[in-house]
């Protein structure tokens, strides 16, 4: 069978060099498909409270992959600077890039050399900006951030979330448990007359770790590896991450 190749080859080149391609017409631009709020892998609660010369955030070391206990050695509370401790529920992804956002700004005061260091409340309005802003062009950072620090003799805890909302407080929770720890630390508080500066250092890691056991029972998505980070006049410390010892031969379990 003959086939004459200038019929089926008889187009001319395009024009500007770019190429001609069949059913052009039925092509759609859509535009990059977004899965900013469908979170992937997630954590669950950040703790924190404030007493008597600093102030102490607790996580756990939980990746949830979905509804599955996938990494189990994730750290979800990073030192910022040299008296900012951050903390944060929620998908991991935006929280690593709110740290290169953090790290960008501490890189900014070393440069500046002025000797002068943002402090735990200027990083904490920073944050709350952020997620404002990114919440106003519907497309939010679906975390929630708990802020801590301490400078010129003072502690500072804070909050904000995917909307922009914020507040400060002696004590804080995100996550589960915002439901299942803050009356702990509420009460905790009350029987120190409202008072942080009435409770110890020892006092503080004592009821998070307790919070941290009511959460592992109850939370399918927390687990009984935690870190416990604090901010005191003398710096930021976090600690290495260590298993707390649970009990379930309880009858009702």
């Amino acid at each position: 069978m003959y086939f004459d190749t200038h019929k089926l080859f008889h187009h001319d080149a395009p024009k500007d060099n770019h190429h001609v391609f069949p059913y052009q017409h039925l092509v759609v631009d859509e535009g990059a498909k977004k899965h900013t709020q469908d979170p992937i892998v997630t954590g669950t609660s950040i703790l924190g409270i404030r007493y008597n010369g600093g102030v102490m955030l607790c996580s756990d070391t939980l990746g949830s992959y979905g509804s599955l206990a996938r990494f189990r050695s994730v750290e979800r509370v990073k030192k910022i600077g040299n008296n900012t401790i951050v903390g944060a529920s929620g998908e991991y992804s935006d929280f690593q890039y709110i740290c290169d956002l953090l790290e960008q700004l501490v890189d900014r005061d070393y440069c500046a050399d002025d000797k002068i260091e943002t402090s735990p409340r200027a990083i904490y309005q920073y944050l709350v900006r952020i997620m404002y802003n990114r919440r106003n062009r519907f497309n939010p950072l679906w975390n929630t951030l708990i802020v801590a620090g301490f400078k010129d003799g003072k502690s500072f805890l804070g909050y904000t979330d995917l909307l922009g909302s914020n507040f400060e407080d002696d004590t804080m929770a995100s996550g589960y448990g915002a439901y299942l720890a803050k009356p702990i630390l509420r009460n905790f508080l009350d029987s120190k007359n409202g008072d942080v500066n009435n409770i110890s250092e020892q006092e503080a890691r004592e009821v998070l770790e307790k919070c941290m056991k009511v959460l592992y029972y109850r939370d399918a998505r927390s687990l009984n590896k935690i870190q416990i980070a604090t901010a005191t006049a003398t710096g930021l410390t976090v600690s290495e991450p260590y298993s707390l010892q649970t009990e379930w031969a309880f009858k009702g379990f």
